[in-house]
């Protein structure tokens, strides 16, 4: 038996006020300062808990994995409790942990408390964003999910880090924890005073313990390989090769439970019937990459070469986050009021985000802040108009019965999207980097002119200065190194920024491909399928298949 959530909102106008959407896009900025408080706070928390850097990991994949088990488990909750109650409730639960996490040290408490933040931060998201198609008409779809990514894709990329670069500045990391704190109480009181749509929980379907046992090993498997696997160089360490082919066993094993559930498994796939949803599906892993890995990238090259402090690091990127809102609102208004197609603004969106990683790429040692601000402002400007539109294209032809499924899988795919883009990243700039001291290495001899002429320049400084003759040559010799090494850094990261955007190069005549095989197997399909049996794309309130409707 399938069931879900009947929802009887007024489609023709709002059903709550906007209340809700303040409401929901309050909570998303819960998750999104807790999700990042990692970027610029590992070494302090790590430090604090008196912790290794393998220790201090599982505060990463702990909270990683459990969100992503989130977002497959909270389209099973909200048939349940409404997504109403479960957004107050994991906002609430969110708070609680930040709140305890922010006056601990011990490392098993922390881990404990990142899992919980992990679960409670997917179940929001899904529910927040699935809220948002329940109480609104479609036609206002796109300034609200515009509103919406604000709070899930705009803060986690931008606002967050600069906050927290301040706050470990300023005070230390137990307020970043702090501050999520009365972000969480304000989120809940404004959605117990705003109306959710009415919604009533029709019969219920038992729990999927066995999807649920083998998708939580694939994605903690996963999320470990990827967050971890370039500290183990990879395949080089058994450990990695053998939760690969467990993550990989348990994955297959889910996808076949799931279709041998016959509508009764943890998710509902029948939305892979949606084209629509097929392609942006695809796209989720490609933009998750873009997003995570040029976010990434970004800090990493400014604290590793600029030597930028955390602030100065985290505010780095603050300034495009004006251009991401703006792009995301100009998207809104040219597909609400303008009636442009969502897809018709993926290709400027992936344009400008191809540019801006290419001008990256150009960066020296030499460089600062405003060398790097062009390619910064293009670059959010480009993602608003790449997320808006898959997030249209991926949910508006889903209906109420499976929508949650669908936000679920998508976010799940940008997320792993984002995963496996920060790891082959990190595992080209360690590859690169030792490959580019070896080649520079080979050129910098003691026979070479230009450099014996450096290193007797610098031995004069230091000896001019009071250091014995001896010593300075040595220091002079550290040094050269030292410089070496740090334009095998910056080569390496130039090298990761062209990856970025050749990433789409590659991507794009795939997807176009993917497309249009998806449109040609739902015209070949409609054709062999009669009239009455075409997948169901309209607002269903209430859907419950009886034993004996099964089989059709």
């Amino acid at each position: 038996m399938t069931t879900a959530i009947a929802a009887t909102p007024d489609r023709d106008k709002p059903a709550t006020g906007y209340l809700l959407v303040a409401g929901v896009v309050l909570a998303t900025l819960t998750e999104a300062i807790a999700g990042t408080v990692l970027a610029l706070g590992r070494g302090h928390i790590g430090g604090d808990a008196h912790a290794s850097p393998d220790e201090a990991a599982w505060l990463d994949i702990g909270y990683t994995s459990l969100k992503l088990i989130g977002f497959m488990v909270a389209p099973w909750l909200m048939t349940r409790i409404t997504p109403h109650r479960l957004i107050i409730g994991a906002t609430l639960v969110m708070g609680t942990a930040c709140g305890i996490a922010a006056i601990t040290t011990r490392l098993d408490l922390l881990i404990t408390l990142r899992v919980i933040q992990g679960f409670s931060g997917g179940a929001l998201l899904i529910g927040g964003q699935a809220i948002i198609f329940l109480a609104y008409p479609l036609s206002r779809q796109p300034v609200l999910q515009a509103l919406f990514a604000m709070g899930s894709v705009v803060a986690p990329a931008t606002i967050a880090p600069a906050l927290q670069g301040q706050l470990i500045d300023s005070q230390s990391w137990a307020w970043i924890f702090f501050s999520i704190v009365p972000i969480a109480l304000a989120a809940a009181g404004i959605m117990l005073i705003a109306d959710g749509p009415k919604s009533a929980v029709t019969a219920r379907r038992p729990f999927d313990w066995i999807g649920f046992a083998l998708i939580s090993v694939a994605l903690f498997c996963l999320t470990y390989v990827f967050s971890q696997g370039s500290r183990w160089n990879w395949f080089d360490e058994p450990r990695i090769v053998w939760l690969t082919v467990t993550g990989a066993a348990a994955l297959l094993a889910f996808l076949g439970q799931q279709v041998m559930a016959k509508g009764r498994g943890l998710l509902d796939f029948t939305l892979f019937r949606s084209e629509d949803f097929c392609f942006a599906f695809i796209v989720s892993f490609v933009a998750g990459a873009a997003l995570f890995g040029s976010a990434f990238l970004i800090p990493a090259f400014a604290v590793s070469v600029l030597a930028f402090t955390p602030t100065d690091a985290g505010q780095l990127l603050l300034p495009s986050g004006a251009l991401f809102i703006g792009s995301l609102l100009m998207a809104a208004y040219l597909m609400q009021a303008r009636g442009v197609p969502p897809v018709a603004t993926v290709p400027f969106g992936i344009l400008m985000i191809m540019v801006a990683m290419w001008m990256l790429s150009g960066s020296t040692s030499e460089s600062g802040s405003h060398d790097m601000m062009a390619a910064i402002l293009l670059r959010g400007f480009g993602l608003g108009f790449l997320f808006l539109s898959i997030t249209l294209i991926a949910f508006s032809n889903l209906n109420d019965r499976n929508r949650a499924s669908g936000i679920g899988l998508f976010n799940a795919g940008r997320q792993l999207g984002g995963l496996i883009g920060v790891g082959l990243l990190q595992r080209m700039i360690d590859q690169n980097v030792a490959g580019n001291i070896a080649v520079l290495g080979a050129s910098v001899t003691a026979g070479v002119p230009a450099v014996s002429e450096r290193l007797a320049a610098t031995t004069a400084m230091l000896a001019a200065r009071g250091m014995d003759a001896l010593a300075a040559g040595w220091a002079a010799t550290s040094l050269l190194g030292r410089a070496v090494a740090g334009q095998s850094t910056v080569i390496a990261f130039d090298t990761a920024f062209n990856a970025v955007a050749l990433l789409f190069v590659f991507a794009a005549p795939v997807l176009v491909t993917v497309k249009i095989g998806l449109h040609q197997y739902t015209k070949i399909r409609a054709l062999q399928l009669p009239q009455a049996s075409e997948p169901q794309v309209t607002d269903i309130a209430i859907s419950v298949e009886q034993p004996d409707r099964t089989a059709a």
